[in-house]
């Protein structure tokens, strides 16, 4: 603060009164020996109109800070309530939104509320019995709930910012509006996502757990009303916020005439080190400053066929159990606000292409299945993670139990060696045992033989997209939004947030709200 005072007063911009706040916070870990906290410092104040090229010439920019305002544009009323279906980022955010002014909306959740969901997942670990409807996946908040709740997004949207001041609004830490990597945290996304649910019902809104969307019916391209686990409620508008895990509800709509189609994704598996051989790697002689936190890292490699990459990366966290259908192995990173786990992890994940499966929306969703049951079966058909270390990737024999780096999925005992051919595509396999010793190079240590793969992670991303105009209007119809995630059109929590508010935009400026 006291060099960018320095730095305005030299160059005589300092305006009387002037506020000062930490804008940006980041770690340079480029160079081992020379670990460095950068900070990006805004000033708030009466500038006289300055100039432009001399400001950065100055290494100066001009922020425009003021919060975006939403109201209704059209005096034309939605003949019903909008309905959204699903609780995710992009689901909360629409239905947040269109609660603030005055659309009362209806949300569907097909999985219970988050103390019924912490219970459920509690009880698949203890006794390894899966509920369909209430797990990592469904249920309040959505799969990002349990999760490290990355908010970093790749996309350049003025709304990023809104989102984040949201998020701390109902209970986030302050830091994710500076951190150049924010994250939330499951701790703390449990309570965010209880307070939006509470905020919706008090501004009007209707939130039904339990009732999942089971049937809509298009009548020149509009859906008057939709058939629920209670029964058929009339619908103004139909957000569908679906996430990327609801397989049956993609079947239902297709075979309902909403054009779907397929889209590329990764498989692949887990990888779990020392946290604390990360951040030597990382950050040298400063590993375990407390200034710096847990060293994080994102890694690519490229094939000649394919890509290979890191993915969900959670310092201090945990390997999930994150199956969504019975007689299936899917696995899913998850982190504290803390970070505090013994182990780091993430997803090694290779991608997959439309012609890998047939370019058939029903092909991508078939591959997910094989792989997810497939994994099933080589863990011993009772919920155990197949399992192998980097050193018997490489060498072919699978015998070797964890030794240094113990596994976290179902509390860490819950496992099975065996060669990730019995679950995975070849391609994939192969993909991850070539790019760890070039991930090797990047992070001293990354492939070393006793860091643990577990398998399969499928759930990178929604596996079709539903298709949808410039209005975000499903296509060809008046009053289908398909939206996030799910709906292939945002990778992450932020992004999704962001497409969510940008629909109940689009249903503002078509439709006031309901008179009813």
């Amino acid at each position: 603060m006291k060099e960018a005072r320095s730095k305005l007063r030299r160059l005589h911009l300092l305006p009387t009164g002037a506020q000062f706040r930490i804008y940006r916070r980041s770690i340079d870990a480029r160079r081992r020996d020379a670990v460095k906290i950068v900070y990006s410092v805004a000033v708030c104040g009466e500038f006289s109109s300055p100039d432009t090229a001399f400001l950065e010439k100055n290494d100066i920019s001009v922020l425009r800070s003021d919060r975006p305002s939403f109201t209704p544009k059209s005096s034309a009323p939605l003949n019903a309530a909008p309905i959204v279906v699903g609780t995710g980022p992009a689901g909360l955010f629409c239905a947040l939104l269109l609660a603030e002014n005055g659309y009362r909306p209806i949300v569907l959740e097909r999985g219970g509320d988050i103390a019924e969901r912490v219970s459920k997942i509690d009880a698949f670990k203890r006794s390894r019995l899966l509920d369909p409807e209430t797990n990592i996946q469904f249920g309040a908040g959505g799969a990002g709930t349990f999760s490290d709740g990355k908010l970093v997004t790749r996309i350049n949207d003025p709304l990023s910012l809104y989102v984040l001041e949201r998020f701390v609004e109902f209970g986030a830490p302050e830091e994710i509006l500076y951190l150049a990597k924010p994250h939330i945290g499951t701790d703390y996304l449990q309570i965010v996502v209880e307070r939006m649910l509470d905020r919706i019902e008090a501004l009007g809104g209707l939130v039904y757990f339990h009732n999942r969307l089971e049937q809509i019916s298009l009548r020149e391209g509009a859906v008057g009303s939709v058939m629920t686990t209670l029964g058929e409620m009339p619908a103004g508008a139909l957000v569908l916020a679906t996430g990327h895990s609801a397989r049956d509800t993609y079947r239902m709509l297709m075979k309902s005439g909403l054009s779907v189609v397929p889209k590329p994704y990764s498989v692949g598996m887990r990888i779990e080190h020392l946290q604390e051989e990360i951040d030597a790697a990382m950050y040298g002689s400063f590993a375990g400053h407390p200034a710096l936190g847990h060293a994080e890292y994102a890694l690519s490699h490229n094939t000649k066929q394919r890509g290979v990459y890191t993915f969900c990366m959670c310092p201090g966290g945990q390997v999930v159990a994150a199956a969504s259908t019975p007689d299936s192995v899917v696995v899913n990173g998850m982190s504290h606000h803390a970070r505090d786990g013994k182990n780091a992890n993430s997803a090694i994940v290779v991608s997959v292409f439309c012609e890998d499966y047939g370019n058939t929306p029903e092909g991508a969703i078939a591959l997910q299945e094989k792989i997810e049951h497939d994994a099933f079966l080589a863990g011993g058909a009772d919920y155990a993670a197949p399992l192998t270390t980097v050193g018997d990737l490489h060498s072919g024999e699978h015998r070797t139990h964890p030794t240094r780096v113990r596994p976290t999925y179902m509390d860490g005992e819950y496992y099975r060696l065996c060669s990730p051919h019995l679950f995975l595509p070849d391609f994939a396999a192969n993909g991850i045992r070539d790019a760890l010793p070039a991930f090797g190079r990047k992070i001293h240590g990354f492939d070393t033989p006793y860091a643990v793969l577990t398998g399969a992670e499928t759930r990178t991303s929604a596996p079709v997209r539903i298709l949808r105009d410039d209005a975000r209007l499903a296509v060809g119809t008046h009053n289908v939004y398909p939206c996030g995630e799910g709906a292939g059109y945002a990778g992450g929590i932020t992004s999704a947030a962001i497409d969510g508010i940008r629909t109940a935009l689009s249903i503002m400026e078509k439709n006031g709200p309901s008179l009813n």
